[in-house]
C-alpha cells in the first residue's frame, strides 16, 4: 500500500481508538499469516479490528467486504480500495467463485479479516456462520483461523446510527483454530462459532 494511503488509514484508526478505545485482550498475538473471524454488529467493526493490530501486522492484513456495498459511491470506493485495501467479494457469484479473491490474497501472503455471519447482527452473540470459512480451509488445512469478539460494538454504533457513541469497546482475540483433522462442514463451523462465543462469555464472566 502507498505510504500516503497508509498515513490516512492510520490517522483514521487513531480517531477510532480515541472515540471507542479499541483496546485488545489476547491470549497470544495472532499468527503472522491468519484469517481473523469475528462477530459483526456495526460498520465500525473492520476499523476496530485493524486498530487493535500492531502496525506491522496491520500492513499485511486486508479486510473482506461486499463489492456491491463498497463500490456504491466515490467515497466508499476510495475508502475500500485506497485506505483499507479491501478484498472485494461478489455476493451474487455464490459458491467457490465468491472465494477466489480471498484465496488469491492468501496465496499472496496476506492475512484477512472476515465476518462469517455475512451480515450485521444487533446482538451480543454471533448468528450462524455461513460456509465460506470452512471452504477456505479445504485446500489449506493448516491455515490458522483466529477467533475475535468485539465487545460492546452493538452499543457503540447500533444499526441506523449516523455516528458512533463514545463508549469503550474491547477486541478479544482467541487461540487459532485449524481444520487439519478433516472435520466436516457442520462440525467445523460449530467449533469456529463456539470459539467466538467463548470469548464473549468470558467478557460477561469478567
Amino acid at each position: 500500500m502507498n505510504w500516503f494511503f497508509q498515513l490516512q488509514r492510520d490517522a483514521l484508526l487513531a480517531l477510532v481508538r480515541a472515540i471507542v478505545g479499541a483496546t485488545v485482550a489476547a491470549h497470544e498475538a495472532p499468527p503472522a499469516h491468519t484469517v481473523i473471524f469475528s462477530n459483526h454488529t456495526s460498520h465500525l467493526d473492520t476499523l476496530v479490528l485493524l486498530a487493535a493490530l500492531p502496525r506491522e501486522q496491520r500492513n499485511r492484513t486486508r479486510p473482506v467486504a461486499a463489492a456491491d456495498y463498497w463500490n456504491a459511491g466515490a467515497i466508499r470506493r476510495y475508502m475500500a480500495r485506497r485506505i483499507l485495501n479491501v478484498v472485494m467479494v461478489d455476493r451474487t457469484a455464490g459458491g467457490p467463485a465468491a472465494l477466489v479473491p480471498l484465496e488469491q490474497a492468501l496465496d499472496q501472503g496476506w492475512s484477512l479479516i472476515v465476518f462469517p455471519e455475512g451480515t450485521r447482527r444487533q446482538a451480543p452473540l454471533p448468528g450462524p456462520f455461513r460456509t465460506g470459512l470452512f471452504h477456505l480451509t479445504k485446500a489449506r488445512p493448516a491455515l490458522a483461523l483466529t477467533p475475535a469478539y468485539l465487545e460492546n460494538m452493538h452499543r457503540v454504533m447500533p444499526r441506523g446510527a449516523p455516528f458512533p457513541l463514545p463508549l469503550l469497546c474491547r477486541v478479544h482475540l482467541g487461540e487459532p483454530v485449524r481444520n487439519d483433522a478433516g472435520e466436516d462442514k457442520d462440525a467445523f463451523l460449530a467449533r469456529a462459532h463456539a470459539a467466538v462465543c467463548a470469548l464473549a462469555n468470558g467478557t460477561r464472566a469478567a
